[in-house]
């Protein structure tokens, strides 16, 4: 199987950005497509916010988060264990060798994960093998990504993110593929459209330009592209600068579009 390097890691202002993610503003799509008592599978779970917000809103459902990481699935069932949720669980697992039998599942589940896998289409294979009904999942188009004021920290952070991506043997605008590999995975009756983040508030700019002002310096983005080649760490610096001015700017503003697809399995 293709193996790709996971571009973002685990460094703590990844993971802490990862747990803000909810259903509602990282899954809005797939909430028609969720009933009561279904059995879920979250695939590279992280953390496991969407994972929690998925099991709040399945009534006696079941949601089951893996992640190939031992480190996120232990944050995620100290969230799930302080959430008092408890039709849900967390375990190790692998995208491609899913530890299920053959329709396990009413939904299989992937928020920003066929971006960093090497063979994505072999993995929606694996979801469609264990899913009894939909296959869904939303990524990026990184390089779509629109920032203003565009000043040239950030319009290198944004070259910058598509090379170590491609670099690292994914996809930096997976959701733009999404379709062409549903369909390559014999997925069937595929709904496909985007959705958007957009960062404009005070709060928001704050939360974003902060994030990714440690993680450009912090991160395995800053250990990627140096390992790389792609940056040198004056470079990584001038980046955490122009995000943390961003941040600052009441004229900040940022949209990232995702596509998403929701296929019959």
């Amino acid at each position: 199987m293709s193996n790709a390097v996971y571009t973002h890691g685990h460094h703590e202002s990844v993971t802490r950005a990862h747990a803000a993610r909810t259903v509602e503003n990282s899954a809005a799509y797939l909430l028609p497509y969720l009933e009561p008592g279904q059995r879920v599978l979250d695939v590279g779970c992280g953390p496991g916010s969407i994972t929690i917000d998925l099991a709040r809103r399945l009534g006696d459902g079941e949601v089951v988060g893996i992640d190939a990481s031992a480190d996120v699935i232990a944050q995620a069932r100290a969230l799930a264990e302080a959430s008092g949720v408890r039709n849900v669980r967390f375990e190790v697992g692998d995208a491609y060798a899913v530890d299920a039998q053959d329709d396990a599942f009413d939904v299989v589940h992937a928020h920003q994960v066929l971006q960093h896998l090497g063979d994505p289409v072999a993995a929606l294979a694996e979801w469609r093998r264990v899913s009894r009904g939909i296959v869904a999942a939303r990524d990026v188009v990184y390089s779509a990504t629109a920032i203003h004021p565009a000043t040239e920290g950030l319009r290198e952070w944004r070259r910058l993110v598509v090379a170590l991506q491609d670099a690292n043997g994914g996809q930096a605008d997976a959701g733009t593929h999404l379709k062409a590999w549903a369909r390559a995975a014999e997925l069937s009756t595929i709904a496909t459209d985007v959705e958007t983040w957009c960062f404009e508030s005070d709060a928001a700019r704050t939360w974003w330009g902060h994030q990714w002002a440690e993680r450009a310096v912090a991160s395995s983005f800053a250990t990627g592209t140096q390992e790389r080649g792609l940056a040198s760490p004056a470079d990584r610096a001038a980046i955490a600068d122009a995000w943390t001015a961003w941040a600052e700017d009441p004229d900040g503003w940022m949209a990232m579009i995702h596509g998403w697809i929701v296929a019959r399995a």
